[in-house]
C-alpha cells in the first residue's frame, strides 16, 4: 500500500513513518504498487519491483508491510538481497488467516523466514500468534504512530465555516469506508436515537445507500488525505464504532487534533483510548451506542487530555522503535 494519485489515501499512514526513519539517519527504497481492490496477479507487479529494488539497492533489511502478500514480495526481495526480513502486520492480513484458501500456508512461509514480526498493537499480536504459534517469539509490538504536526489542534468553528457544516448541537464524525466492519449503519441508527446534533461520514463504500438521506446526517463521499483533518477539526467527537480495529489510526489522528473519541472495545483502541480522551462502546450493542455518543459529547472541545495520550504515539517516537527493531536483526 502507498498513496498515488488514483488512491491518494491509500496507505497514506506510511509515508510519515519512512521519513520519520529517513530522518533517523537512514535511506530507505520503497518498491510499492497503490490499487484498491483488482485481480490478485497485481501483485506480481510488486514482487518484480520489490527484487529489483533489491538488487539495486542492495538493503541491509527487508521491511514488508502486510504479512501476505506483501510480506512474500518482502520475503523473495530479501532473499535477492541475501538480508533479513520483518515484516509488519496491520489487521486484514491476520484476519484472512483460515478465511481464504492458502494464506495460512503462505503467511506461516512468511513468518519463518522472518527475523522479526511486527503487530500494530498487543490484541493483533495475540490473534496472530493464536493461528501461527511460531510468530511468537518473533513478535515485536509498534504502531506507525500519528504525525502530531499534520494531526494538530484547530479551532472547530473556523473548520465548520469552512466546510458548511455549521449547526446546532454536538457534531459527530465517522472517517473510513463505508462497509460493515465500521459499523456505519448502527452508528446512524444510534445518532437518529440521540435526537440531537449532525453526524457526517467522511469516505465511501457500498453501505452508503442505506445511509443516505437522513436528517442532519453528511456523505462526503471519499476525500483527498489533505482534506481530513479539516473534517476532524470540525467535529466536537469522532466516532469508530467498528465491530473489530486492530489499532485505530483513524482514531488516534483524532485524539492528536484535541477531539474527544467514541471507538470501538474490541481490537486495538483500549491501549490507547484513555477516559480522558474518550469512550469505549461494545460495537456489537446497538443500545449502547447513542448512551455512548452523549456520553463522548459530554467531555470538552477541543479536549488536551486526548491530545497527551496521543503524544504517546508520536510517529517519531515510532519511527525510533520501528528502526531499533530493524537494526536488532543485523
Amino acid at each position: 500500500m502507498w498513496p498515488s494519485p488514483e488512491n491518494p489515501d491509500l496507505g497514506s499512514f506510511l509515508v510519515p513513518l519512512t521519513r520519520e526513519i529517513e530522518a533517523l539517519g537512514h535511506q530507505v527504497e520503497v518498491a510499492s504498487i497503490s490499487r484498491r481492490g483488482g485481480p490478485p496477479t497485481e501483485y506480481g507487479t510488486l514482487v518484480r519491483r520489490a527484487r529489483a529494488a533489491a538488487r539495486r539497492f542492495r538493503p541491509d533489511v527487508v521491511f514488508a508491510h502486510f504479512l501476505f502478500p506483501a510480506g512474500a514480495a518482502g520475503a523473495l526481495a530479501a532473499r535477492t538481497a541475501g538480508a533479513p526480513l520483518v515484516v509488519m502486520a496491520h489487521g486484514q492480513d491476520v484476519a484472512n488467516l483460515g478465511r481464504i484458501p492458502g494464506v495460512t500456508a503462505a503467511t506461516r512461509w512468511v513468518v519463518g523466514r522472518s527475523s522479526a514480526v511486527i503487530a500494530n498493537s498487543r490484541w493483533l499480536a495475540g490473534r496472530l500468534t493464536e493461528r501461527i504459534p511460531a510468530a511468537e517469539p518473533k513478535i515485536e509490538v509498534a504502531d506507525c504512530g500519528v504525525d502530531l504536526d499534520a494531526f494538530s489542534p484547530r479551532p472547530a468553528d473556523q473548520a465548520r465555516t469552512g466546510l458548511g457544516w455549521d449547526g446546532e448541537g454536538p457534531a459527530f464524525l465517522c472517517v473510513g469506508s463505508l462497509i460493515e466492519r465500521k459499523n456505519v449503519v448502527r452508528l446512524a441508527d444510534a445518532f437518529a436515537s440521540l435526537g440531537r446534533g449532525r453526524l457526517a461520514f467522511v469516505g465511501d463504500g457500498p453501505l452508503r445507500p442505506a445511509i443516505e438521506g437522513r436528517a442532519d446526517v453528511t456523505l462526503t463521499g471519499r476525500v483527498s488525505q489533505s482534506e481530513v483533518p479539516r473534517w476532524v477539526a470540525a467535529c466536537d467527537v469522532l466516532c469508530q464504532p467498528s465491530l473489530t480495529e486492530p489499532f485505530g489510526q483513524a482514531t488516534l489522528e483524532g485524539m492528536a487534533m484535541e477531539r474527544s473519541v467514541l471507538a470501538t472495545s474490541v481490537g486495538g483502541p483500549p491501549e490507547f483510548v484513555t477516559p480522558e480522551a474518550g469512550v469505549l462502546v461494545d460495537p456489537q450493542d446497538p443500545a449502547a451506542l447513542p448512551h455512548a455518543m452523549g456520553r463522548a459529547a459530554t467531555k470538552p472541545t477541543p479536549n488536551p487530555g486526548a491530545r497527551r495520550a496521543a503524544a504517546e504515539h508520536d510517529v517519531k517516537r515510532q519511527a525510533a522503535r520501528m528502526a531499533a527493531i530493524l537494526q536488532a536483526t543485523l
